[in-house]
């Protein structure tokens, strides 16, 4: 169940991904600004953060096997709307139905890695998402060798990818419904221990590691949506690449992103999730540093280097936050990945402002600065002991 989960995030991320790499073809072909472009990725990313949490504080309470076959649904709709997109209203009604799509899709599938993770929470959570990471790297292959040279019409040839997923989804769902009440009770089993060694953890004090948590993630995402939205113009407007040579190297650093994860999942279950969340986020500062300085041999090299360090704190986070409010796995899932997708898309939106003011250059000039965010994780308790329960 595991495999198929992380599969559906695969398949279900290669779609979400297409959107992002096709930005200098819509960009080109419907005349948009940076702003509008921005406006695209806080579409699809504001529909999917703000629904998450709803979504997985609705299943907590009443699990729902067959919802990820509904998300799946809404996502197949808006590709096929996009193939057709005449202008840039449709655009963004069909970057929408794919928000939507991923909104339901996260927080339950999450937890089911979470059931079927034998205890390696760390190892599980990032299993699950190395899948989504993977598709979010084979989404600009997708448009560089498929869509861009056939055209915007192509997009619809990637609904196989939707019908496959929710094939898949259909069989984990029938899992899940025959395996619900078993799971539910080792989980409430796991999680009255877990409450009863909060030893000294109040209200106070898991909101405010909550708070730091959210911090970080602001850091991580944004900076994400730099390289996600506009890596590709950056390496067009400073070296004057090909459109397809800069989706490849878009991949590059999305596969970078893939193994970053996966790693940071491992080493997790070695030596603690919050030595993971010290290293990935304040450790990739010398990367982005350097970065708007970096000739063009050594951009790819440093982006690589950025996305294998920052990945690597996403499962950790999700797995430190999952044992500070135990017994809310949906909820929280939901949540955070919610307000990552919030983040990534209000970052977008607000960077692409920028870059229309003062140039895409400066804005990675700026965005270098943003792990230094990362010093917060001083504040954040010990809870490995838990983690170990």
């Amino acid at each position: 169940m595991l495999a198929g989960a992380s599969l559906s995030h695969l398949l279900n991320d290669t779609i979400q991904a297409l959107v992002p790499a096709l930005y200098p073809m819509f960009k080109a072909a419907f005349a948009l600004s940076f702003t509008q472009v921005g406006l695209l990725t806080l579409t699809l990313q504001l529909t999917a953060s703000l629904l998450q949490p709803l979504v997985g504080l609705y299943t907590d309470r009443r699990p729902s096997p067959y919802a990820l076959v509904a998300g799946m649904t809404f996502t197949l709709v808006g590709v096929l709307l996009l193939s057709v997109a005449g202008t840039f209203g449709a655009l963004l009604v069909a970057a929408g139905l794919m928000g939507i799509g991923s909104s339901i899709f996260h927080p339950e599938s999450s937890r089911i890695a979470r059931m079927a993770s034998g205890g390696r929470h760390g190892f599980a959570q990032s299993f699950f998402q190395v899948g989504g990471n993977l598709g979010s790297s084979f989404g600009p292959l997708l448009a560089a060798f498929l869509v861009v040279p056939r055209g915007q019409a192509s997009v619809a040839w990637c609904a196989p990818l939707a019908l496959v997923a929710i094939v898949v989804l259909w069989r984990i769902g029938r899992w899940y419904q025959g395996q619900r009440a078993a799971l539910s009770r080792s989980a409430s089993r796991h999680a009255h221990p877990t409450a009863a060694t909060g030893s000294g953890l109040s209200a106070r004090r898991v909101g405010s590691a909550l708070a730091v948590l959210g911090a970080l993630i602001f850091s991580k995402y944004v900076y994400l949506a730099s390289l996600n939205s506009y890596y590709t113009f950056y390496l067009i407007t400073k070296f004057n690449v090909s459109v397809r040579m800069a989706q490849i190297d878009l991949f590059i650093f999305l596969g970078a992103v893939a193994a970053g994860t996966m790693l940071g999942g491992l080493v997790g279950d070695r030596i603690g999730v919050k030595n993971v969340i010290w290293i990935s986020i304040l450790g990739v500062f010398p990367f982005t540093a350097l970065l708007p300085h970096a000739s063009l041999f050594w951009t790819p090299i440093l982006t690589v280097c950025i996305g294998l360090v920052l990945a690597s704190a996403f499962s950790a986070i999700v797995v430190y936050a999952q044992e500070l409010v135990p017994g809310r796995v949906g909820m929280v899932s939901g949540i955070f990945f919610g307000f990552a997708f919030g983040m990534a898309g209000l970052g977008a939106a607000v960077l692409g402002q920028l870059a229309d003011r003062v140039g895409i250059e400066a804005v990675y000039r700026l965005c270098a600065y943003l792990p230094l965010i990362g010093l917060l994780a001083v504040f954040l308790p010990d809870v490995d002991h838990r983690l170990s329960r």
